[in-house]
């Protein structure tokens, strides 16, 4: 259940006790209390100890959330993916396919669905992340909060997410999609 009452959908198919140590060791490497990091998330300080203790399952966007504030792409608190990852959020479903990387930036690669009529908010990422969607079926706007635009079949968006975000699936068809999240280092 998360603060507000509401009951959250677990984000992860992983152990949330590892998610929750990788989140605590990073956050006390770069030498942020608890507090502070709940605070520049945007997430209660009950629901970050909450998940750095394992007794919490984390949305998408609180696991994004957190891991732009500690500046690093989301895949530095899962396991490297020896099968596909499934995250979920308010409305997107995502699997995490691949995680790879150069000397300067590391890429994440997922698969998106998102079910007709949905849409989803997602925080600010760490500065110089940027998102690019391919669309293979269904209808999507995406991008910057009042940026937005549309997409469908074969077409691609892309965007600077250093600034909070938005997906919404229109029509009447879910939205089959790949998402690569480039983070510079």
């Amino acid at each position: 259940m998360r603060d507000d009452g509401e009951m959250e959908t677990p984000a992860l198919d992983v152990d949330p006790r590892i998610v929750g140590q990788r989140i605590r060791r990073l956050r006390e490497a770069r030498g942020v209390s608890l507090s502070e990091l709940a605070r520049r998330a945007g997430v209660g300080k009950a629901t970050l100890s909450g998940l750095e203790t394992g007794q919490r399952n984390p949305t998408l966007e609180t696991l994004w959330a957190i891991t732009a504030q500690l500046g690093v792409p989301i895949g530095a608190i899962l396991d490297p993916p020896p099968e596909p990852q499934v995250m979920r959020g308010t409305a997107i479903e995502a699997t995490l396919l691949e995680v790879f990387q150069d000397e300067h930036v590391t890429y994440e690669l997922y698969r998106l669905h998102a079910p007709p009529g949905t849409s989803q908010s997602s925080p600010a990422h760490h500065a110089g992340v940027s998102e690019h969607i391919t669309i293979f079926s269904g209808r999507l706007e995406a991008g910057p909060i009042g940026e937005q635009r549309t997409a469908g079949p074969g077409e691609h968006l892309s965007w600077v997410s250093d600034v909070p975000h938005a997906y919404r699936s229109l029509g009447p068809d879910a939205v089959q999609a790949t998402l690569l999240i480039r983070y510079p280092t």
